[in-house]
């Protein structure tokens, strides 16, 4: 049979979309999660928290130190990259850890961040220095706090307070947080796994909603 412009165009419009939802399915069924490496973290011994909550949403937490000033780049890294990227996303946040003694340089920060960001899903939460450290430590990761109480990492906690990051990246190994004085490690992981994180909700979401219609 002589396949005319016409049965072509019939063709295309027919096959090529029941083609892609193959494709697209096969791809959900195959969905790798991203790993979890840290389970129960918590921000119950930090004061001040009580209308900021890790549960329920997906959360980038950061260090920021005492040294604000020297270390404010990767944290307007972060901002671009990552906040700008997600902050549409109903349960996304980042939550900006730090010293009491730094509340000053904090406030500047807020200050030039809010010059061209909407700062709704920032939190910036003060702590006393040791709390800090049990924070972080009960993240379970493989470096310490450096002696300012900074750190360079931000960390991924899910909805259900756990760490997540990469158990097998081809540069670090484990990925238990994402370097935000480099650019291309936010833009060509941390937004990637964050991206994979919340397709999996998405996907959850829609199996749950398939199976409460079958019930």
């Amino acid at each position: 049979m002589k396949i005319t412009k016409k049965r072509f165009v019939l063709i295309a419009l027919f096959v090529f979309p029941l083609l892609f939802f193959l494709i697209l399915s096969t791809g959900i069924n195959n969905f790798k999660k991203l790993p979890t490496l840290t389970y129960n973290v918590s921000l119950d011994k930090i004061e001040n928290t009580s209308s900021i909550s890790l549960r329920d949403h997906v959360t980038v937490l950061c260090f920021l130190g005492n040294n604000i000033d020297t270390k404010k780049g990767g944290l307007f890294n972060l901002n671009q990259k990552i906040y700008k990227e997600f902050y549409g996303y109903r349960p996304f946040q980042i939550i900006a850890v730090y010293p009491k003694s730094s509340e000053k340089s904090v406030q500047k920060l807020k200050s030039d961040l809010a010059a061209f960001t909407d700062m709704s899903k920032w939190n910036f939460i003060p702590s006393d220095e040791n709390v800090l450290t049990l924070l972080h430590q009960n993240l379970k990761t493989d470096k310490d706090l450096d002696t300012t109480f900074y750190s360079k990492k931000a960390y991924l906690i899910d909805k259900e307070l756990n760490l997540r990051g990469r158990d097998n990246d081809k540069e670090n190994g484990i990925m238990f947080g994402y370097n935000i004085e480099s650019v291309a490690e936010l833009n060509n992981k941390m937004e990637d796994d964050i991206k994979v994180l919340l397709y999996e909700y998405r996907a959850a979401f829609k199996n749950k909603n398939k199976a409460d219609r079958k019930n």
